[in-house]
């Protein structure tokens, strides 16, 4: 006899997604950074100051939210997600909104900033949500 299947994802299917799309995210921003930066390197002298560092850490995190929120309110799971077969889902079972997303995104920054600590919940909670799940009202 089979034991029944899970309807919510564990921790280290969700660990492998989060890392499988935060290295496609990084191959994004980098491709893209470094064609601005040959087309700027053509047109003038290219110098990094505090400026420059702090319009790409901008840059940075606004592909990285852009990324998840595109992925997670129109297709419901990104593309680390679809290899793991993982899904994300709003209250009424659907894929979540842009607003919705955006949250999450905002949640699984916060989630990330203490050692990983607020995926902890994963682990305990019925429905197996970590905090981004917990403040977007999402299911994984």
């Amino acid at each position: 006899m089979t034991a029944p299947a899970v309807p919510y994802a564990g921790i280290a299917s969700r660990a492998v997604a989060l890392a499988i799309d935060a290295a496609i995210a990084q191959v994004i921003v980098l491709t893209g950074g470094a064609m601005l930066a040959l087309v700027g390197s053509l047109v003038t002298d290219v110098r990094f100051d505090a400026l420059a560092r702090l319009l790409a850490g901008a840059a940075w995190l606004g592909v990285v939210a852009a990324y998840f929120v595109l992925f997670w309110s129109t297709a419901g799971q990104t593309p680390g997600m679809r290899l793991l077969g993982l899904r994300v889902m709003g209250p009424r079972r659907g894929h979540p909104g842009v607003g919705r997303s955006a949250v999450r995104v905002i949640g699984l920054g916060l989630a990330i900033v203490p050692l990983f600590a607020s995926f902890l919940p994963v682990l305990v909670d019925r429905r197996r949500r970590g905090l981004q799940d917990l403040l977007a009202g999402t299911v994984v």
